[in-house]
């Protein structure tokens, strides 16, 4: 998402006794309905930003699912959270039991800006196959997201590699959800991301939900609504035509992550407001996954705060969070 925190800030922020995830709070009562997995599942980092407690997320705001970032490669054809925290035993696999508990479910996120990807340190569609499954099996998920960023998106090869990995988890795993996330122009993907479809298209991969990031522009002043609905709609005349379906169904194929408050770009900055209408329009049109990047984002800046610690705007807490938990499909 232009996902910039890397495993240097994970360490950092462990150190800094981030111990929330031992155990839920409790007395904490659970959200009445879980949606379906990945459909609404906010962004949340646990290696960076002074991330909050996932369960007092969800009994603030009703959300009931998170998108856990990031799964990356450890060097190898090896995965683990930021390249370097194992599967077992860590700050990640007791967030996700403690979200479990209290009623909710993750997506885990593999990819992002920054680290070593596993598109790119696997050698083969049948290695990255296995580490994908590998962290399916671990946690016994429902749905995973593939957010290709940087080489891994520009390296046709690897985009190839992805396409033919996911297939055979897909053909495992027939209940997965399978989210593939990736950047995009103000009208929609670029060549890069509509060669990304064909090739899955063509490959007859199925998946659950294509989603753009409509941020990061890079042209200055930009109206955030308006570029979120027509990089929808670009995308969805991709999917339309890679998949030979209609309109109505492709709109239910794809979705959008954007970015809380003020953006990496000049220029840019997605309001309450902004995302109350953005939510709006992912109703009107049943989008397969909305999200937004992340929950450590979602406050307002206190005196000192990094950027990345909050969203840079006047909002009252969780605002973005609370929104997002509206989005039924």
């Amino acid at each position: 998402m232009s996902h910039r925190p890397l495993a240097t800030m994970a360490a950092t922020a462990l150190a800094a006794g981030c111990l929330w995830f031992a155990t839920a709070p409790e007395g904490e009562a659970a959200p009445s309905t879980t949606l379906a997995d990945g459909l609404n599942g906010p962004y949340l980092y646990l290696g960076w930003g002074d991330p909050p407690s996932p369960t007092k997320v969800m009994s603030a705001t009703g959300i009931t699912q998170f998108t856990l970032a990031f799964m990356l490669s450890d060097g190898t054809c090896t995965p683990k959270w930021d390249g370097e925290r194992g599967l077992t035993g860590g700050t990640d696999a007791a967030a996700i039991k403690a979200i479990r508990k209290a009623g909710g479910d993750v997506t885990v996120s593999f990819g992002g800006a920054g680290g070593a990807k596993l598109g790119e340190k696997c050698g083969s569609a049948t290695a990255l196959a296995a580490a994908y499954q590998k962290v399916v099996d671990a946690y016994d998920l429902g749905s995973i997201d593939i957010d290709i960023e940087g080489t891994e998106f520009t390296k046709a090869s690897v985009r190839k590699r992805v396409v033919g990995a996911l297939k055979t988890v897909k053909a495992k795993n027939p209940d997965l959800k399978v989210y593939v996330t990736f950047g995009s122009g103000p009208e929609g993907p670029g060549t890069i991301g509509t060669d990304l479809v064909r090739r899955a298209a063509a490959k007859g991969l199925e998946v659950d939900g294509w989603a753009v990031m409509p941020f990061d522009f890079e042209q200055g002043e930009t109206d955030m609504v308006a570029a979120t609905k027509s990089a929808v709609k670009g995308l969805k005349d991709v999917v339309a035509d890679a998949y030979g379906i209609s309109s109505g169904a492709a709109y239910r194929e794809v979705g959008f992550s954007t970015m809380n408050g003020v953006t990496d770009s000049d220029g840019e900055t997605v309001t309450v407001g902004g995302f109350k209408a953005m939510v709006t329009y992912a109703k009107k049109h049943h989008l397969a996954r909305v999200s937004v990047w992340s929950v450590n984002r979602d406050r307002a800046c206190a005196a000192g705060s990094e950027a990345d610690e909050c969203s840079g705007i006047n909002q009252s807490k969780y605002a973005f969070t609370k929104t997002l938990a509206t989005y039924t499909g």
